[in-house]
């Protein structure tokens, strides 16, 4: 079983806040993808971005998180993680992608300025822009997708909690239904 989570939304949805909390709940590690990339880079997200611009931004983003070896964690990549074709590939292979989805009126509220934040945004672009470009990529690769319009953080953190005990639960039961198959003869299958 995967047992890794891997949490993506948008900047501001609490990934990495409800990440650590969430870590310590089930006794994992936590990761954040933006800290080994500051780490990396010897800068600041947003200084990393003025000096490479986006592209250069979301190629470091890839490699660094396509290459992030964990077991037993809970992973908080960045927002823009999901143009990372590598990276995401890499995550649904080592966890459970978890979606912290917050609607848009929830995310203008929480960010104040996109730009100090690290939020990668194209030249002209809004934060609105950003938020319905990315929610078609977040839908996609999500596992398990929570909610949080009108909780509060311990009501995300015990949804997540809830959440992931039921789908591992339910990856279990799939998984020995698919050995059962795998072991039951071809003529009595028909």
């Amino acid at each position: 079983m995967k047992k890794n989570l891997i949490f993506i939304g948008m900047p501001a949805v609490g990934k990495s806040t409800v990440g650590i909390v969430v870590a310590k709940r089930l006794g994992m590690r936590f990761i954040d993808t933006d800290l080994l990339i500051q780490e990396q880079e010897g800068k600041l997200l947003r200084e990393i971005i003025a000096e490479k611009g986006e592209e250069g931004f979301l190629e470091i983003e890839n490699q660094v998180n396509a290459s992030v070896e964990a077991k037993n964690s809970v992973i908080s990549p960045g927002g823009s993680v999901i143009y990372c074709k590598e990276a995401m590939k890499h995550f649904k292979k080592i966890g459970t992608v978890v979606y912290l989805k917050a609607s848009y009126q929830t995310i203008k509220r929480r960010i104040k300025n996109p730009k100090k934040r690290g939020v990668v945004l194209k030249e002209g672009q809004s934060l609105r822009d950003l938020y319905y470009e990315r929610v078609p990529y977040f839908e996609k690769y999500a596992d398990i997708t929570i909610c949080e319009d009108g909780c509060r953080i311990e009501d995300t953190i015990k949804n997540v909690l809830n959440a992931v005990k039921k789908y591992r639960k339910t990856a279990e039961k799939r998984r020995e239904f698919r050995k059962k198959l795998d072991n039951t003869p071809k003529s009595k299958l028909k």
